[in-house]
Formats: C-alpha cells, structure tokens, sequence
C-alpha cells in the first residue's frame, strides 16, 4: 500500500468505514477517491481490507451533492484525509486499465462472422460419411450380439458430430423407451431424437422460399452429405411422432405428430419422385441413401394399406397413399440392399408384418418362407441375438411347433440380462404356448410376470391371469392364493390411452370383466378361449391335431358346468365349438353348430 511507517499502518487502521449485515448501505465511490456514508455502524478498514477493496470494487462514480456534508464530516481531521489520499493513489495504481471500446463498425462485422465462424467450426469438426456410417454399423453389430451398453458408448461421443450418429443412438433409446414404456423413458428419448433432428437440420440445404426441401428446385442441386441429411431428418420426423403419440393423451400431442408424420411423409415422397437411383450419385454410400429412401416409402405404403377402407379415404383426401404390394416391395429392396445401414429395420418391419399384423388380422397366408428367408442369414450371423430368436420362436409358433418355439423363447431370454424388456417378449408369447397346450397354471406364471414388470397393457395382463384362473378346476388350489372374482374386478382401474385412444383389446378385457362387478354376477365360461379366437390363436391349433382335441375337451367340460345358463355364454360356447371343428376340418359338423347360433342370433336381435 505504500506505507512507510508502523505510525502510518495504525493511523490506517484507526479509519472506519460503514458497513451493513446485507452490505454497504449509502456508500457511494467517486473518482477521486472519497467516499460518503450515511451509516452508523462502521468497521476498521485494515490493510488487507483497502487491498480487497482496491482491487475489486467496481468503477468509481463522481458524488453528488447530497452526500458532500458527510464526506467533509467524515475526513475532517489531517492525518484520516493524508491516509485516505494514500489509499486512492494505491487503489488507483492496483485497479486494471479498461479496455479501449470497440467501434460500432468493428462490432457489427464481429456479430456477421460470429456465426459462419461457428459453423466452420462445427464442419471441421463433422467427420466424412463413409467413416460415419462404418461406425454406425459396428455399433449396430455390437446392438445385435446384445452388447446393447457398448453400443450405445460407442455412438455416444460424436453424435453432436455426425448426423448418423445422433440418428441410430436416438433410435436405440427409442426402442428402449417402447419396451420399458416408462415416462421417464420416452420423455429422454423424444429429447435426445429432437436433438438429432437438429443435427440433421444443420446439414439440409435449405430453399430460399419455403425452408423445406423440395426435389423439383433443389434436388439436383444437392450434395450427397445434403441428400443423406433430408432422408435422416425425414427419418427423426417420424421416429419424434412415434413418441409423441405415447407421450401423452391429449389431442394437442396428437395433433403435432400427425403434421410430423406427414412432412416426413412430403419429404419422402419428393425424395423417390425426384430422385431416381440412377439419378443418384455413384460413391461408396449410394446403398446407404437408397435404403433410407426405401425404408420410409415402404414404411408408409404399407402401413397405409392397412387401415380400413373408411379412414385411408380420408387420408387420401390429406395427401397420403397406401399401396400394400409397392410397400413391400420397398422394404425387400432395402432389406436385401447391402451394405445398407436400414438393412436391419426393413427387415424387422418385414418380420413384424409376416409374423404379427398379417396373423392377427388374418390376411396372410400359411407361407412363411419369406419370413425364413429374411431370417435366416442373421441367425447365422447373430446366433445367440434376443431379438433374432424371439422371431425364430416366432415363426415355429405360428407353424404349430410349439415345443420347439418355447425352446426359441427360453434361449431368447438367457442369451441377455442387460434388456429385461427382451424378455417381456418372450414371456406373453410363452404364456400364449402353454395356453395353446392348455397348461393353464404355466400360463398363469408368465402373466403374473409382465403384471408385474411390464408396462405395456397392465389391464390385459390382469384378465389374462383371471382368465387362466377361471379354467382351472373349482376344487383345486389357486397359484399365490389369488382369486380370479377379485382379478377380474381390477382390470377396469388398469385402463390407459396410446395417441388419445384406449387400446381395442383392453376394451374387450375392461367390458368383459364388467360383469363381475355385481355381487351375484354370472361367470365367464371359457375366457381363455375367447381371448385366443380374438388373437386369432385357432390357426394355431389347427397345425397340430392333438391341441384342437384337447381344445374341444376343453369347451366340452365347459358346456357341462352351463347347461342352465341362458343365453349369451352357451351362444358363445356354441361359436368356440363350431370354429374348433371348422379348424379341424369338420365342416358338416361345424356348418350345423354356427347355422344354429345364427338362428339363435338373429332372433334374439329381432325380438330386442
């Protein structure tokens, strides 16, 4: 501080500032260094305080006149004003020079070149394409041989790099969101897409009018980085509605993922009517644009065609067009298409489709060689993948072998413990085994699991563990003490909504078991059963002689136990009967059976 003397360092210290609990109160600096207080309580100000000071109180401002008495008051005696001027003269030496201010010109040139400077950045920090998508497909190797972490490690560093990357990493999440379907979950996974929406944004080339991609003007134009980035924004459109409709129920949410479904439409359909392959440029990562393109045409075609005649008119109406064969179609080509990163989700799409939608609906046929065919090739890459074996067991299910499917399913859950979700799968696919064996207490025990456990549809895995219940004998024992009256009568406080709607089968389930609310209500006759015509189970028995006969001793025993029921439950045990032997090629019989119940039927609607 420049002082010279012991003297000088107690005349410093006998000086007093004013201080507040809170912090100086009424203080006010001035340039030449005095000060004016308007408080009573003061503190010394020693040495290592006047340094604090000197060197962090902010720039000084000149007093007014107001506070010149307390000033002249407060440096009345000599030796208090000789110390104060020597700490001005150190304060003033200790305060760092302000910076010159720069020019208006200078600072709005810098705010120009602030953000193209930021994207040179970001460009020379993105990496080449065909490094990218190698990467991309050893983390997509790592995902299939259930190394499902260090997939996710390895597409975790560059995903604020590479469009690719940010793209499979969200997908990975998504799927895992969809399994676990946990709000938490989605929630990060609708997050973490949005965030690789932008990544791809930053590679689009923008139209100057509109800010959409359109191939008429600009699809020509494009860089191959630039047309890799609108098939991959297209993509994250549609994976981001997806997670929208399962993030919440309102009409809002449902509204946004509807125009997120049909700009990523617009954007595919531009992309395969203006760019043909042999328009496309030829590099090394041509298969990779082709099978984006294919994936998401095809994706929508074929869903598309699906929908009842009703709403696809509808849906014509706001631009959208289904056509089920050019669908499939697509997806073989980008599923055959190698190397192609959408390899892999062409072929599950396909899986799905011959193994799930065209059983279920009951409008495919009882070929599955297309279905082995897409299969085959990744069981002998990927033996031990979960998800390869769950469709392995999949497609012997729906043959009728179903010893050998339960087999498929018990490998699929102990060849990983990292996804129980995986096994979720395999459990409800399990439980539909035993049932079809009409091992009831088996397919309790896999319901009770992904009761509790899963998410997906807690109000059917409630009635399923009721209905299996209910087919036991009365006299025997129940599994963990539970009874089916009380099951049945929870199944409505399970009920939940999927994109505003409650799924149909849970519609079924909640009005089904409605009629156990009663105190005295009248049982269900063979819920079990009915469940499996509804999934269209039957077809599946018809594959093996001996489950149709043990079906039919089944519906047999039942008919005993309602022969003074009126009505409704003997009709529909009547229905179960007449398919049964429809299945198992009886048709005399059958034909008889349901002509039967028609008549019943239709006097019963005619009579009111």
């Amino acid at each position: 501080m420049g002082f010279r003397s012991r003297a000088r360092a107690r005349e410093a210290s006998a000086l007093f500032l004013p201080t507040e609990p809170k912090g100086i109160r009424n203080c006010v600096w001035v340039s030449s260094g005095d000060t004016c207080c308007g408080s009573s309580r003061v503190t010394a100000l020693t040495p290592a305080r006047m340094r604090f000071l000197a060197t962090s109180a902010p720039r000084p401002l000149r007093p007014t006149s107001s506070t010149r008495d307390a000033r002249s008051r407060f440096c009345a005696s000599s030796p208090q004003r000789r110390i104060w001027r020597s700490y001005c003269a150190a304060s003033s030496s200790l305060r760092p020079p302000r910076p010159p201010s720069p020019s208006p010109a200078f600072a709005f040139a810098f705010a120009l070149a602030r953000p193209a400077a930021s994207m040179a950045l970001e460009a020379a920090r993105s990496i080449p394409l065909e490094a990218a998508l190698a990467e991309c497909t050893e983390a997509l190797n790592c995902f299939l041989r259930n190394q499902f972490s260090e997939s996710l490690e390895m597409l975790q560093p560059r995903t604020r790099e590479s469009m690719y990357h940010a793209l499979i990493y969200a997908t990975i999440l998504e799927m895992q969101a969809m399994m676990t379907f946990e709000q938490e979950d989605i929630a990060h996974a609708g997050h973490t897409m949005k965030e690789a929406q932008e990544i791809c944004q930053r590679f689009r080339r923008k139209n100057v009018a509109s800010g959409a991609f359109s191939g008429r003007t600009g699809g020509e134009s494009c860089t191959e980085e630039e047309l890799h980035a609108e098939v991959c924004y297209a993509e994250c459109l549609l994976h981001r509605a997806a997670l929208t409709f399962l993030q919440d129920e309102n009409m809002v949410n449902f509204v946004k993922g509807g125009l997120k479904v049909r700009s990523s439409y617009l954007i595919y359909r531009e992309l395969s009517s203006c760019l043909q392959p042999s328009r496309l440029p030829a590099s090394s990562v041509r298969a990779h644009l082709e099978g984006g393109i294919a994936l998401g045409i095809g994706a929508f075609n074929l869903t598309l065609s699906l929908f009842p005649p009703r709403i696809l008119k509808l849906l014509e109406f706001a631009g959208f067009s289904g056509d089920k064969d050019y669908g499939l179609q697509q997806l073989h080509q980008g599923a055959t298409t190698t190397p192609n990163l959408r390899a892999l989700l062409c072929t599950m799409l396909l899986l799905c489709y011959y193994t799930f939608l065209t059983f279920i609906l009951g409008v495919g046929e009882d070929d599955f060689t297309e279905a082995e065919a897409l299969l085959s090739p990744y069981l002998s890459r990927y033996p031990k993948s979960a998800i390869f074996l769950f469709f392995a067991g999949r497609i012997e299910e729906i043959k009728g072998n179903i010893n050998e499917a339960i087999k498929k399913f018990e490998e699929g859950c102990s060849a990983q413990q990292a996804w129980k979700q995986f096994h979720h799968m395999c459990y409800w696919e399990l439980m539909w085994c035993f049932a079809y064996k009409g091992m009831w207490k088996m397919a309790y025990f896999y319901a009770d699991l992904l009761s509790k456990e899963n998410r997906w549809s807690k109000a059917m895995y409630v009635y399923m563990k009721a209905a299996f219940l209910s087919m036991l004998p009365r006299g025997e024992p129940r599994p963990f003490g539970e009874d089916e009256v009380a099951l049945f009568r929870q199944v409505s406080s399970f009920k939940q909504k999927i994109a505003g709607k409650s799924p149909p089968t849970e519609k079924f389930a909640i009005r089904k078991a409605r009629r156990y609310k009663a105190s005295e209500h009248t049982p269900l006759p063979v819920p079990a059963l009915e469940m499996m015509y509804m999934w269209n189970g039957f077809t599946v028995l018809r594959k093996q002689q001996e489950l149709l006969e043990g079906t039919l001793n089944t519906l047999t025993q039942a008919e005993k136990q309602l022969q003074e029921v009126p009505g409704n439950p003997l009709m529909l045990r009547e229905i179960l009967v007449g398919v049964d032997m429809c299945e198992s090629s009886i048709y005399t019989c059958a034909k008889q059976i349901l002509c039967s119940v028609g008549v019943c039927i239709f006097g019963w609607i005619s009579h009111g």
